[in-house]
């Protein structure tokens, strides 16, 4: 790396979060890194932008800003409005639990990434895999050195978008970093119907458990063996496998 760069570093659990100081701490290796995070937790918002009422920014004590809003909220004003000229990176993270599979799609950390990436700017999110978060602070070092390689090989193009995941392991016990695809989880018993004392029905997403699948190189086997999982991402969802054949089909209107 042969220049500073200008760094904006962002999550979703908040901007008290042990793996946002984490990150933030770990960015301080590439340059100047300025936090602009959700002043809550706004996990599984996705790409979700407040449209319903004004948003406000508050200046925290390392000179940062904490946001009312989402992920990509934090991104979009920060890019448009706070930073005085747009950021080389975007980095988001570290996420307090995974980003593997599905969860990309539901994820407040890999939203805020992809709205970097759809400004033009290269991004990566950070997801620590274990549930013991006092764990994370060790990561910081390993994190800087895996930033710092991945400008080593070459820099990142404008439409970089890259998934980290990092395995639940002692740090000598990490078998090294592996290139991944996403695998597919499958949940069950995820929702809870039941009552309030007041009688009233409610429904209650999350819990329940889940079910793992993919090929060998899937991001979730990749963490099950002790390796970080890094998967590049991409904002295209056309079906491109399937353009020849539906454009055969004899559709009417």
């Amino acid at each position: 790396m042969t220049k500073a760069l200008n760094v904006l570093v962002t999550n979703d659990d908040g901007h008290l979060a042990d793996g946002l100081k984490v990150l933030a701490a770990a960015a301080q290796g590439l340059g100047k890194v300025t936090v602009v995070a959700p002043d809550r937790q706004m996990s599984a918002t996705s790409h979700s932008i407040t449209l319903h009422h004004p948003l406000r920014a508050r200046e925290r004590p390392d000179g940062g800003w904490m946001v009312d809003g989402t992920p990509t909220d934090c991104v979009m004003i920060a890019v448009s409005e706070l930073l005085e000229e747009p950021p080389d990176l975007v980095l988001s993270g570290i996420n307090h639990g995974p980003n593997m599979g599905e969860d990309v799609l539901y994820s407040g950390t890999v939203s805020a990434a992809m709205e970097g990436t759809l400004l033009g700017i290269p991004a990566v999110a950070f997801s620590y895999t274990g549930e013991v978060v006092d764990h994370m602070a060790t990561w910081e070092e390993p994190v800087r050195r895996l930033l710092l390689s991945m400008f080593n090989e070459g820099g990142f193009s404008r439409d970089t978008l890259l998934s980290v995941n990092l395995p639940a392991v002692p740090l000598d016990e990490v078998r090294g970093v592996r290139v991944t695809t996403l695998g597919r989880r499958r949940y069950s018993d995820s929702i809870t119907r039941d009552r309030d004392p007041s009688g009233r029905e409610y429904f209650w997403i999350g819990g329940g458990g889940a079910m793992w699948s993919g090929t060998a190189d899937s991001d979730f086997r990749a963490v099950e063996e002790g390796f970080v999982s890094v998967t590049p991402l991409h904002l295209d969802l056309t079906n491109y496998r399937l353009l020849k054949q539906i454009r055969g089909w004899d559709l009417k209107v």
